[in-house]
């Protein structure tokens, strides 16, 4: 009898980690958070509309640590953490391990990333001159998951070279929006509980230089990091990034092969971050009663949304193109040799699909329920989902010439294995 637990335990087991190698796929992660989004979307716009509403308002977590938040803001406060703890680990095994450590080669696509941020802030902020500039850096953001979703489906053809160059423009987007956020979206500074934050985060960092692995001892070193952070007034998804850079992505000497900490960390929570944490927040952030043809003509002559989707459908292509054209040109640095401007074109466009963080600036920007908050999101949702469309007709263009010159090359590989005698 006692077997029979030790069996469905195994089993049990072996159903989770095959879960959490579907979720790892970028495609299953970009499909989660679309079917957040658009469930979020229909409920908010259907007779049911006042459930979520309460929902999204309902109140859980200890008052006396201050912690009695909404589920909307345990979503864009905690799980989004998450999802930043996870880009914290990719940024620095970026810097240390992957395609930043070279300056040379990293210089396009970190110009790139830069030009990709000015623009779309500039354009908004010249379309609400003199009103709700507090919004300009909404269109700044690529949104990671959707960006390589798209991606993976549009281009499976497409060379390697292509993803590496919007992993690495995206990458250093997400830094660019992280020290946005702290740096112009803290409201109310406080000084001793981020000071305070600082124990609880080198004790974490003082582990995982030990290459400590125990959750029972990092789990509540991480929580007490991000309630400090919440506590004092910084956006709570620093904590996440801080912890993420704190662990190491090199193996200490003598260790042997296999992958360093922030690569197994990366791998266990990526499917936390893409199967719970990006999809939820987009649940509980992403429900907007649109009100029909006539609120969607509202919105899009909204200033505020019109700044947003200008940001998102030019500002990043037109950004990302002229900073990398100027870096190629008048610097060292040159555009990898897999790709053809025409490919950096079909990126910066793909550039133009801001979701997860662009939806959270725009709450920090205008506050959670408010009117200009559904616009927001209205304007986010259609200037994604037009950058995505415009960038998928020229990425799968891109496809078929790559297909064609790929199966040109099998063919003559194959011709050139078949022996003299038989080719005579």
């Amino acid at each position: 009898m006692s077997a029979v637990p030790r069996v469905l335990g195994r089993g049990s087991w072996a159903e989770a980690r095959r879960i959490a190698d579907v979720l790892r796929k970028e495609t299953i992660g970009g499909a989660l958070l679309l079917v957040g989004t658009l469930i979020a979307l229909i409920w908010a716009n259907s007779p049911w509309a006042h459930h979520y509403t309460t929902m999204t308002a309902f109140t859980v977590g200890p008052h006396a640590l201050h912690l009695d938040l909404s589920l909307a803001t345990w979503a864009a406060d905690g799980l989004l953490a998450i999802f930043f703890f996870v880009a914290g680990l990719e940024l620095k095994r970026e810097f240390v391990a992957g395609d930043l450590r070279d300056p040379r080669r990293a210089a396009v696509p970190v110009a790139a990333a830069v030009g990709g941020v000015l623009v779309p802030a500039l354009l908004y902020t010249l379309t609400n001159w003199g009103g709700a500039v507090e919004g300009w850096a909404i269109p700044t953001a690529t949104d990671i998951a959707f960006a390589l979703a798209v991606l993976a489906v549009v281009g499976r053809s497409l060379p390697t070279a292509m993803r590496t160059f919007l992993l690495t423009l995206a990458v250093v987007d997400d830094l660019l929006a992280i020290v946005i956020i702290a740096v112009f979206y803290t409201a109310h500074l406080s000084i001793l509980p981020l000071l305070a934050a600082m124990v609880p985060l080198g004790l974490f960092a003082a582990l995982v230089q030990r290459r400590v692995r125990s959750w029972w001892l990092l789990l509540p070193l991480a929580f007490a990091t991000w309630a400090l952070v919440h506590a004092s007034g910084v956006h709570a998804t620093v904590a996440g990034v801080l912890l993420g850079f704190v662990v190491p992505v090199l193996r200490s000497q003598g260790s042997g092969t296999g992958p360093g900490l922030a690569e197994h960390f990366e791998h266990r929570f990526r499917p936390i971050s893409a199967g719970v944490a990006v999809p939820v927040f987009a649940l509980m952030s992403a429900g907007v009663a649109i009100g029909g043809p006539a609120g969607l003509r509202a919105v899009v002559t909204d200033p505020i949304a019109v700044g947003i989707m200008l940001g998102l459908i030019l500002g990043k292509p037109i950004g990302i193109l002229l900073a990398t054209w100027l870096t190629a040109r008048f610097t060292r640095a040159e555009l990898d040799t897999g790709l053809a401007w025409i490919d950096v074109a079909g990126l910066a466009l793909l550039s133009g699909v801001g979701f997860t963080v662009s939806l959270l600036i725009g709450e920090l920007a205008f506050g959670t329920g408010s009117g200009a908050d559904d616009r927001v999101k209205v304007a986010v949702l259609l200037g994604s989902l037009i950058a995505a469309g415009l960038a998928a007709v020229v990425l799968r263009a891109r496809n078929r010439t790559y297909r064609r010159l790929h199966d040109a090359e099998q063919v003559d590989r194959d011709h050139d294995d078949i022996p003299d005698v038989y080719q005579s």
